[in-house]
């Protein structure tokens, strides 16, 4: 989980504003970058993306939450506002001064009677009436009377494992009309009580956001309401109920955050029948759950990174990490806005491990340069019509349903780390088939399946949630779709009291009523049937098998490659070892190991490998197995002639193209390194650094790339911003 770190930091005063950045085209301010914050402004921690969104609406000792908000304001960043929703600071509400009521009960119980804490006096809520008035009127409004337009509800989470409390069973008696039932119990009563527990999120939210849009109309403003949330695939591996991809149909919800980051991405996986960790592949199909999730619906969505993670680990752990998760969400290149990083005061502020040692550091400066370099190219990170090499017409469905069958286990039914997914996409992404992810709840979008050739599913660990899912499948597949179901259907979950064994409906297994809407009757471990213009794969084996034992996806992978080859006609099934895309001037790389092909992949330049801090200029950029890159490919540049700023360790303000001449002030974190590579016309004769005091700073770094016409300048950095002058 993303943990609320709070740092109760002085407030530094200062007055010299920062300009906002505008759209070029538009004239508007950009809100394409952002980073979430529990502080004050600091120049430790002065990013400099678009926005800072500031976290949570309590008071601290010595300053308001407006006094906070003010504080980024006077740094001339846009402000926006993150809250949890299923937790917080909220002790005016849990210890009783909001109503005079002690609101500790509400908390998420487990079986033993534990609740669910994210802190002191801060459990997971069951989100009952109050609550939602709560978070309605002291907080919501608050923040909308301190200006602020848009708020991020933060992870509406609730556990698999609670669902033992008071509240809970009096929601569960309103809900279904019958007497709570613990779901330890049965498999059924574990799915009922899923769906309660999605259920009161989604009306949470609902409630929330109706509220936030209604209130800021009647002061005059248009009020925006996003939920920041981890990715389904995440939420279904850690056991972890969310509303998710419903709340894209909600009117009152603008959009997400996707939260994925190395804490997420690294959970172990199992592949080829051995489990470990796979950060990228991880990532990968993460970023594309919710790509998926709102991609029909045209809801904006910012992805989410961070150069470091809740758990401790050594700063080298970090770096690796993160550039194999920054490397997974470039490779989507229909989204270019992003959450850059959530707290820089622990990224900036707190020690973290050396490894090998005992001992604990500050951010070394190399990462932190790197680090910044990265963050600034999302600035300008075009979105692409390009798309990621290889074959992009494979699918598989996913549904919010993944999350109601995971805890506790029923009839020995296991699902060794949500191995039933991976099992399905595992096998193809390793060989460098960027498979996408397709949500069930989408089908009523043309969009969701109008490039997808070969479409997997299975309910051996979601079950549809109506039959018009069906009725869409059956017609896509009329139409020329392959369809490859995979499932044993032996969980206990087929049976559980839903729409296909209810109301006049008599099947055993949801797949059944599909069956008969595809008019087929699999009788056979492996069968194909032609289906109008389509065909259905039938493979009587859950997906968990092809991955959780060694050497045993190649059935499922010859029927993938069939179907896509033979079936849909749709050309070569490529299989190799890496994601390569083109995005503007950036190549986005990432070579797969575990994998029959094992050589390297080859860019040739000149690039700037925008991974070192040095921002060398290579002639040619090798990468082995298990490695990523993202490289500025300098002959790309649209035009050659202008003096710019390729890349660089801070964001670049004011720049003035005279003849001869080219001039621009820096802005980046204090304590600090920046590293600039800048195009020019001709190599530069006279370089002058100054501070925002006008005082030459004499400790710069320079070099010139004659391949490239690129300068190379190094010196320290600094939020009040340092002004470059360059002749030639």
């Amino acid at each position: 989980m993303k943990r609320s770190i709070l740092f109760y930091s002085l407030m530094v005063t200062s007055f010299s504003l920062f300009a906002q950045q505008n759209d070029r085209a538009t004239g508007q301010l950009l809100q394409k970058t952002a980073f979430q914050t529990s502080s004050p402004w600091m120049p430790e921690i002065d990013v400099r993306s678009d926005i800072a969104i500031v976290y949570g609406a309590n008071d601290r000792a010595g300053m308001t939450f407006e006094q906070r908000v003010q504080s980024w304001r006077d740094h001339g960043y846009q402000v926006n506002f993150m809250t949890g929703i299923a937790w917080g600071q909220y002790y005016d509400y849990f210890l009783g001064k909001w109503d005079g009521k002690n609101h500790l009960g509400v908390g998420q119980v487990t079986i033993k009677g534990d609740t669910i804490m994210h802190g002191r006096n801060m459990p997971y809520v069951v989100p009952v009436q109050s609550f939602i008035d709560y978070m309605k009127t002291a907080v919501v409004k608050r923040v909308i009377d301190a200006n602020i337009t848009t708020i991020f509800l933060e992870e509406p989470e609730f556990w698999a494992r609670a669902g033992y409390s008071a509240p809970f069973k009096e929601e569960w008696q309103k809900y279904y009309g019958f007497p709570w039932k613990p779901q330890d119990a049965s498999a059924e009563n574990t799915y009922l009580s899923s769906k309660l527990k999605y259920h009161l999120y989604y009306d949470a939210i609902k409630q929330v956001s109706e509220y936030a849009k209604s209130y800021g109309k009647n002061k005059g403003v248009d009020v925006k309401v996003f939920i920041a949330t981890h990715s389904l695939v995440n939420y279904s591996s850690w056991q972890i109920v969310s509303p998710e991809a419903s709340l894209a149909s909600l009117p009152s919800i603008d959009g997400y955050i996707a939260q994925v980051w190395t804490g997420t991405a690294r959970e172990p996986t199992y592949f080829n029948g051995i489990q470990k960790e796979r950060v990228f592949e991880n990532a990968f199909l993460e970023y594309g759950s919710a790509v998926s999730m709102t991609a029909p619906t045209k809801r904006k969505m910012f992805l989410l990174t961070d150069p470091i993670e809740d758990r401790v680990h050594d700063w080298s752990d970090y770096k690796r990490n993160y550039q194999a998760t920054f490397t997974a969400k470039l490779l989507y290149p229909m989204v270019a806005d992003y959450e850059v990083m959530p707290w820089p005061e622990r990224i900036y502020t707190h020690p973290y491990p050396v490894l090998g040692s005992n001992e604990k550091i500050l951010i070394p400066q190399f990462y932190s340069t790197q680090m910044q370099i990265m963050v600034n190219a999302l600035n300008s990170m075009p979105k692409s019509a390009n798309q990621v090499s290889g074959v992009n017409g494979v699918g598989v469905l996913m549904s919010n349903t993944l999350m109601f069958q995971r805890f506790p286990t029923h009839n020995g039914f296991e699902d060794p780390q949500f191995s039933n997914f991976y099992g399905q996409t595992l096998p193809l992404l390793k060989r460098g088939v960027p498979v996408q992810t397709v949500h069930m709840e989408n089908l009523g979008y043309m969009a969701s399946l109008k490039d997808i050739k070969v479409l997997v599913m299975s309910y051996s660990n979601m079950k549809p949630v109506s039959a018009e899912i069906h009725t869409e499948l059956t017609s896509w597949v009329k139409k020329g779709g392959v369809l490859i179901y995979c499932g044993r259907d032996d969980d206990p979950y087929q049976s559980v009291m839903e729409w296909w064994d209810t109301k006049g409906n008599k099947f055993t297994a949801p797949s059944q009523h599909l069956f008969k809407l595809l008019g087929i009757k699999p009788t056979k471990e492996n069968e194909r049937f032609k289906v109008g213009k389509g065909a259905v794969y039938v493979l009587r084996q859950n997906p968990k098998e092809f991955v959780m034992q060694a050497n045993n996806d190649d059935t499922f992978i010859n029927l993938v490659k069939k179907g896509y080859e033979k079936d849909a006609k749709a050309g070569e099934l490529v299989f190799k070892n890496s994601l390569y895309l083109e995005r503007g001037p950036y190549d986005v790389v990432s070579v797969l190991d575990e994998n029959a092909d094992s050589k390297p992949y080859t860019i040739k330049g000149p690039v700037i490998d925008l991974f070192d801090p040095q921002l060398p200029v290579l002639s040619e950029k090798t990468l082995n197995p298990g490695e990523q890159a993202l490289l500025y490919v300098v002959n790309r540049v649209a035009d050659k002639t202008k003096p710019q700023v390729l890349a660089s360790a801070s964001r670049i303000y004011d720049e003035k193209i005279q003849k001869g001449s080219y001039s621009f002030i820096a802005k980046s974190p204090v304590k600090t390194l920046n590293s600039v590579r800048i195009l020019l016309p001709a190599e530069a004769k006279a370089t002058t650094v100054t501070d925002s005091k006008g005082q030459t700073i004499t400790d710069v770094k320079t070099s010139w790339d004659s391949s490239s016409n690129t300068l190379y300048l190094g010196f320290a950095n600094n939020p009040d911003g340092i002004k470059v002058d360059l002749q030639w």
